[in-house]
């Protein structure tokens, strides 16, 4: 369960994602990428390495949840496009989205909104706030969460099992694929009215992500650079 930690991203904020392939394997993470964990929950082994000529951002998960992400500030009207390719190793054999223990993923890509947390139903707020109690941490008041998955289709979307203000959006599916890198291209503003209901505000970050703290399984997940583009 990675979505409580999203909220912690740092304070300076960006426009733009810096890309992997500007920095060298074996360096550090690139300006504006931190790590995020969870407490009492060991984070995933994150490393810049090369593939391909290229160097890309490598997680590996064994009984971990945690994720790198970037903080950002900038509207959806002029670079709506999120585009990235990624590719796992495997994929988990018991996770399900459907439930509370099954919520693991070989890769994730999550995006986070600026919607203020005054705006939403009473429901959502009370929701919110045992969240800050309980994880000492807050639930991203909207996120659309785009995964690898291993039993639902592809273009299957859910609540997370956390959280009523994440959407889940299945992009692979299954053992197709696996071991090859997939490129992937999401309106981000289409994919929030879809999700809920409404015109997209700002996005406040990215984050990618492999984890199993739920099915102690192991997974290894590679992410290339991600980028906002206009519509073509």
């Amino acid at each position: 369960m990675v979505v409580a930690s999203l909220a912690a991203l740092a304070v300076a904020a960006s426009a733009a994602i810096a890309p992997f392939s500007g920095a060298s394997p074996g360096g550090v993470l690139p300006p504006g990428w931190e790590l995020l964990g969870l407490p009492n929950i060991r984070g995933p082994e994150v490393a810049l390495v090369e593939d391909g000529g290229a160097t890309v951002l490598r997680l590996v998960s064994a009984d971990t949840a945690g994720s790198a992400a970037h903080r950002l500030a900038v509207g959806v009207e002029r670079t709506p496009v999120l585009v990235w390719r990624w590719k796992v190793d495997r994929v988990l054999e018991k996770a399900d989205m459907g439930r509370k223990d099954g919520d693991d993923y070989a890769a994730r890509v999550y995006v986070t909104f600026d919607v203020p947390e005054a705006t939403l139903p009473f429901a959502d707020r009370a929701r919110i706030r045992i969240a800050k109690f309980i994880h000492g941490a807050d639930l991203p008041t909207a996120a659309l969460c785009y995964v690898w998955d291993n039993r639902h289709p592809v273009g299957t979307t859910a609540w997370n099992a956390y959280s009523s203000r994440v959407r889940m959006v299945v992009l692979r599916s299954g053992s197709a694929g696996v071991g090859n890198w997939a490129a992937e291209s999401r309106d981000l503003a289409e994919d929030f009215r879809a999700a809920f209901g409404e015109m997209a505000p700002a996005i406040t970050g990215v984050a990618v992500s492999a984890d199993t703290d739920q099915t102690h399984e192991k997974v290894t997940a590679w992410f290339g650079d991600l980028r906002l583009e206009p519509r073509r």
